[in-house]
C-alpha cells in the first residue's frame, strides 16, 4: 500500500493552484542515499510513467543525497550519470555530496564524513571493509582518494544549488524564509531544516525538497518534502508534475523484491 500523504495544511482560497508552464512535465526524486536497487526500480518506474502520459518536455530532478548510508553509492552516481546521457536529469547538491567534497580536502570535515554514512560510501568503490573500519583518519582519507575517481568528484561538485520551474523551486533542503530566492545561501539550501520547515508564509514559489525524512511525502501549502527515507525505510519517491496536476511515485523494499505504487 502507499504509504498515507501527509497533507498538512488547506490551500487558502485566494491562493492560485500551483503550475508548470504548459508542455512541462517534471519528476523530482527525493534522497537515494546509496539505494541503487530503488533507484533503478523508481527510474523504470518514471519512464514507464512519463510515455504513458503523452508528449511533453520531460525532466527529471535529483535532489541530491544520492550517496552515504545506503550499499550502493558508486553505483548510484554512475547510474545517474547514465540516465543523464539518455534524458533531460538536472543535479541539485545535497549536504552528503558537499560533505564527501570537503572531506576529501579537510581531515576533521572527514572524521564527520565517516560519522554518517562516509564509510558506506568508501566501501562501495571497492575498498577492503575491514581495511575502512580498521584504518587511520589519514591513512583512509588517502585510500579513499585513490579509489574515488576525480571525475566523480567533479560531477558531484557540478551539482546545482537550487531549480525553479514554473511555480516550484527546486532544492535539497529548504530556503531560508523572508529571503529572496536569488539571494538563498548554498549552505542553507543543503542543510536549513528549522526555520523553514514551520514556516507557514510564501517563499516565492512552491518548494520541493528532501533532507527531511517523514515516513509519507509532505504536502503543505508553501512546500513538499519527498524524503521518505530510502535507507531506513526502504522507501524512495518520486513527484510528478504537470500543469496544475501532482501525483506521486514509489519505490519500496518488500524484502523479497522491489515494489512500484502511484498515487495523485
Amino acid at each position: 500500500m502507499f504509504a498515507k500523504i501527509r497533507n498538512l495544511v488547506a490551500r487558502p482560497a485566494k491562493q492560485r493552484t500551483p503550475k508548470l508552464p504548459p508542455g512541462q512535465r517534471v519528476y523530482a526524486v527525493g534522497d537515494i542515499h546509496g539505494r541503487l536497487d530503488l533507484f533503478e526500480g523508481l527510474i523504470a518506474a518514471i519512464e514507464r510513467d512519463d510515455a504513458a502520459r503523452g508528449e511533453a518536455v520531460s525532466d527529471v530532478i535529483l535532489l541530491g543525497d544520492l550517496i552515504d548510508r545506503g550499499p550502493a553509492s558508486a553505483g548510484v552516481i554512475d547510474r545517474a550519470r547514465r540516465w543523464s546521457r539518455e534524458r533531460r536529469v538536472e543535479f541539485i547538491q545535497g549536504n552528503h555530496e558537499e560533505m564527501l567534497l570537503v572531506a576529501a580536502r579537510k581531515l576533521e570535515a572527514f572524521r564527520s564524513f565517516l560519522k554518517f554514512g562516509g564509510r558506506e560510501t568508501i566501501i562501495s568503490y571497492g575498498v577492503d571493509p575491514d581495511f575502512v573500519m580498521e584504518a587511520g583518519m589519514e591513512e583512509l582519507q588517502l585510500a579513499m582518494l585513490d579509489a574515488i575517481p576525480q571525475d566523480d568528484f567533479d560531477f558531484l561538485d557540478s551539482f546545482e544549488k537550487m531549480v525553479r520551474i514554473g511555480d516550484y523551486l527546486f532544492v535539497h533542503a529548504g530556503v531560508r524564509p523572508d529571503t529572496p530566492l536569488d539571494h538563498q545561501l548554498g549552505h542553507d539550501c543543503r542543510w536549513i531544516r528549522e526555520p523553514f520547515l514551520t514556516h507557514d508564509g510564501d517563499f516565492g514559489a512552491v518548494v520541493v525538497h528532501g533532507h527531511t525524512i517523514t515516513e509519507a511525502p509532505e504536502i503543505r501549502a508553501n512546500r513538499i518534502g519527498i524524503d521518505t527515507g530510502a535507507y531506513i525505510h526502504g522507501t524512495l519517491t518520486a513527484i510528478g508534475l504537470e500543469g496544475e496536476n501532482r501525483w506521486f511515485i514509489q519505490a519500496r523494499d518488500e524484502g523479497g523484491g522491489i515494489s512500484i505504487q502511484i498515487a495523485a
